[in-house]
């Protein structure tokens, strides 16, 4: 890939290489293991030397890539999409150091590792992602804190930034300061980011906020916040497709959901918080299915935002770009079993680990894009390049070129030197059909497909060199 994470990065313009190397051949090889992505022992003894310099640390890395992520957003509307990983060494216990770079996990009994938190920016109309304007690595102690967990009173009068939860207001303060030069962003988060003090301090003139709902609040007129947001008319609906999960006892569907909204007032009920307004204004936004007797577990989103909401279509704005949130859920997939098994790493050290994992989130990047531009007409489409070198785009034309068909239905019907193009080729080789009938094909597609081209693409300049000899 053409564009480089590390540039003036660590002081040293080898440590700069060997970090983008090291990038291109996870992505290359979709392998965790260090001795697979290295072509010979020396890439191997250098990557090791890599993750284990101080001169290369987690906060250098993070701020390059929000460094590369901030160059891409200038005066564009953007979305901050975070949620938070658990990576769970536990299953090489006995190989891995226990230090201060690991701790106890969520599992309840066998969690050993740390916690990823990472702010996914992607564009606000094409979810074309650009980075992250930053990712939060931390550990809890290696020994459980069962005091504190039993007092959940005195946890709750802790302030903010003695709590966990300060990931998230941490993050979107940090988003907000790489991102100034953005023409707007919106901080999207889950239930667990529904913080007065991130609704009272974080928005300003381009900052919004879009985070779903997680208690029903007491407003200050007395009333539930669920219950004044579903006395409202109905403003319109639409057709949604929900996917099957047989772990949430879910079915297959196509949900009619209703949505309403209203403007509401959140009153600061936090002792602790006592320097901060004492109420704020919002808009709450419902997405709710229409219930039917066959279905389970039935859709309902409450949304909260900052975003004036006065029409169905700003509403609908709002559930789409909340929906955007599949996005880094598919990025800890493909960091974790269904593609690199970041949690199998044969690394002995906690911060090597984390290191790794954010080259893993690097390269993961590139494989959005390699999606997303399946979604953009030719006119918007971007290049080849963006993603690829010049001899693998030679290579890619080439494999089109065997993977077509003979009716017009299975040709490549993109621009030769279209990132689209390229993508049509990999995903083919990753096993989707080809057919403009058939969905778009997924990550794990993408990511397969990306596995079997740089074996072809290896053997095949290998010919090429011998044959020039």
């Amino acid at each position: 890939m053409l564009d480089k994470t590390f540039k003036e990065s660590f002081g040293d313009k080898r440590l700069d290489k060997r970090g983008n190397d090291i990038v291109r051949d996870i992505l290359v090889k979709g392998v965790h293991s260090i001795r697979q992505f290295s072509q010979n022992s020396s890439q191997q003894k250098a990557c090791y030397r890599f993750l284990k310099n101080d001169r290369t640390g987690e906060e250098m890395i993070t701020k390059s890539m929000a460094k590369q992520c901030a160059a891409s957003v200038k005066g564009k509307v953007v979305l901050s999409i975070q949620d938070t990983t658990e990576i769970n060494l536990y299953s090489h216990k006995n190989r891995i150091s226990h230090d201060d770079s690991i701790g106890v996990t969520n599992a309840s009994k066998h969690g050993l590792g740390f916690m990823l938190h990472p702010s996914l920016v992607v564009d606000a109309q094409s979810c074309f992602p650009y980075g992250y304007s930053h990712v939060h690595l931390f550990n809890r102690g290696l020994e459980r804190e069962n005091r504190m967990l039993r007092n959940k009173h005195r946890y709750k009068q802790l302030d903010i930034k003695q709590k966990e939860s300060n990931k998230w207001l941490s993050s979107s303060q940090a988003t907000k300061a790489v991102l100034s030069e953005a023409a707007a962003m919106i901080i999207v988060q889950d239930r667990e980011g529904d913080i007065y003090e991130q609704f009272a301090t974080i928005p300003d003139e381009k900052t919004h906020l879009l985070i779903r709902a997680k208690s029903d609040r007491v407003l200050p007129d007395g009333k539930k916040l669920f219950d004044k947001v579903s006395a409202c008319d109905i403003a319109g609906s639409y057709n949604f497709r929900v996917e099957g999960d047989k772990r949430k006892d879910r079915q297959t569907r196509i949900a009619k959901l209703n949505v309403r909204f209203a403007e509401i007032e959140l009153k600061n009920s936090n002792r602790t918080a006592a320097q901060i307004a004492p109420t704020t204004k919002l808009w709450c936004v419902e997405a709710k299915e229409e219930p039917r007797a066959t279905v389970k577990n039935a859709v309902c989103w409450r949304l909260l935002t900052t975003i004036p909401v006065t029409s169905f279509d700003q509403a609908l704005s709002i559930i789409d770009w909340y929906s955007c949130r599949w996005m880094i859920e598919e990025v800890f997939r493909i960091l974790k079993k269904e593609g690199f098994d970041i949690e199998a790493s044969e690394l002995t050290k906690g911060r090597s680990v984390k290191k790794l994992s954010l080259l893993m989130l690097d390269s993961i990047t590139k494989i959005f894009q390699m999606r997303i531009a399946m979604d953009q007409s030719e006119e918007e489409g971007l290049p080849a390049n963006i993603c690829f070198t010049k001899k693998e785009i030679e290579c890619i034309e080439q494999q089109s070129k065997k993977l077509e068909g003979k009716t017009d239905k299975l040709k490549n019907p993109n621009k030769k030197s279209s990132l689209k193009f390229a993508t049509w080729v990999i995903a083919r080789l990753g096993g989707w059909k080809g057919y403009a009938s058939e969905r778009k094909p997924g990550i794990t597609t993408l990511w397969i497909g990306l596995d079997r081209f740089y074996n072809i693409f290896d053997g095949w300049t290998l010919e090429k060199d011998v044959s020039s000899r």
